[in-house]
């Protein structure tokens, strides 16, 4: 059986969200830091105000809450959640997670409003009890999570920003086992690599790799500048044997020919063909996001594409890409409001006929969980009317 306090369970996830760092990619134990900013943000809480209409007093996590819901339920402005949580540090120890089973009170003091894990005025943290199963699973797994998985995963996967040279010099595909011109999963590929990096067998030497194909350039909407080329995902490779060089004799003479490497494809989302290119498989790593504004001004942060074929306009739950990354200090988790520009008309009112521009005007709401040096993805968790190629993105503040 595993026993956990409430308050160690909720103070989990407070310090990961107060440090505006992933829940589940933390290490064990919290940092001095974490624990100074978890410090501070119990010690503030939010102003009464700040809450949701109808934020109950105490709620039972549920299975298939996201963390994003649970910061709708309680607050008018979601972003602000870190600052509302509230936690007893002398119980914590590994604070990371929230669980379903656990109990979350609401309380007021002076105007202000935490979230904590025990009740008012108890003494002791409540216990969760996790019965016994006949399969084993982390704790983690059971975690809730920020964001509905399913719109989110396969594109951790997908999509790759890179700069022209890197997918440029990366190995290729150059043929198929019985000249098949196209290839999918549990099929034979065959592969080179550069001049100066051949696709080779050895210690430390990736054998796994991603397939990408047509990288487009994706360019900012202000600027016209390319911000980097995104590759389209097509699947994955194996590989079994290292390219060489095979020597022979031919009326009389030496001859040396290159022999590409030998990969079995392993996952297709596309059939694959000569000319695509491998890039090394990255260790899979476990994400939560926790929704906060950005502590950094933005400037022309605009939409630069939809996902999706012949995608037009984005709605809820699509994502999109924008043209600022982490080198402008965009975050995994940040929270960004869209903008709709206000369109330009001709006022009739006036008997001049002047031409003017209506006021930008909040159109929704979404969250960063991918991040480039320059690129970044957000998926769109509210919206009033379609996103747009060019629509402008500032802080929710």
């Amino acid at each position: 059986m595993r026993t956990m306090t409430r308050g160690a369970a909720v103070a989990l996830a407070a310090a990961a969200l107060a440090s505006g760092l992933p829940a589940q990619a933390q290490s064990f134990p919290i940092t001095p830091a974490q624990r100074a900013t978890a410090q501070q943000v119990a010690q503030a809480g939010v102003p009464v105000a700040e809450l949701a209409p109808d934020a109950p007093e105490r709620y039972v996590v549920q299975r298939g809450d996201t963390l994003w819901a649970l910061s709708g339920l309680y607050l008018r402005r979601p972003w602000r959640w870190p600052e509302l949580w509230g936690l007893n540090l002398e119980q914590v120890r590994n604070p990371h997670l929230i669980y379903p089973g656990q109990t979350l009170y609401l309380e007021r003091v002076d105007g202000m409003a935490r979230l904590r894990g025990t009740a008012p005025g108890a003494t002791e943290p409540e216990t969760v009890r996790i019965s016994p199963r006949t399969r084993s699973e982390s704790l983690s797994s059971s975690a809730i999570p920020a964001l509905r998985p399913q719109f989110i995963e396969p594109f951790l996967d997908e999509p790759l920003v890179v700069e022209a040279p890197t997918l440029a010099s990366a190995p290729r595909l150059v043929g198929t086992f019985g000249d098949h011109v196209m290839v999918a999963r549990g099929d034979r590929a065959y592969a080179l690599g550069p001049a100066t990096q051949p696709l080779e067998l050895g210690p430390g030497l990736p054998r796994d790799f991603r397939v990408f194909r047509d990288a487009v350039p994706l360019k900012d909407p202000a600027t016209g500048e390319i911000l980097g080329y995104e590759a389209q995902y097509v699947g994955r490779a194996r590989l079994l044997k290292g390219q060489s060089v095979q020597t022979s004799l031919e009326k009389g003479q030496e001859l040396s020919e290159i022999v590409p490497a030998s990969l079995d494809i392993t996952a297709s989302k596309e059939e694959m063909r000569a000319g695509d290119r491998l890039l090394p498989e990255p260790p899979r790593q476990l994400t939560s996001y926790s929704p906060r504004a950005p502590q950094v001004p933005l400037e022309n942060a605009r939409v630069v594409s939809i996902h999706g074929s012949a995608v037009a306009l984005a709605a809820q739950n699509q994502i999109v890409s924008l043209n600022k990354g982490a080198r402008d200090g965009i975050e995994v988790g940040h929270v960004l409001a869209i903008l709709t520009e206000g369109e330009r008309v001709v006022d009739a009112t006036d008997g001049q006929r002047t031409r003017i521009k209506l006021p930008d005007e909040r159109n929704g709401l979404l969250m960063v969980f991918r991040t480039f040096d320059r690129v970044s993805y957000g998926l769109i968790l509210q919206i009033r009317t379609g996103v747009k190629v060019g629509d402008r993105l500032v802080s929710p503040q």
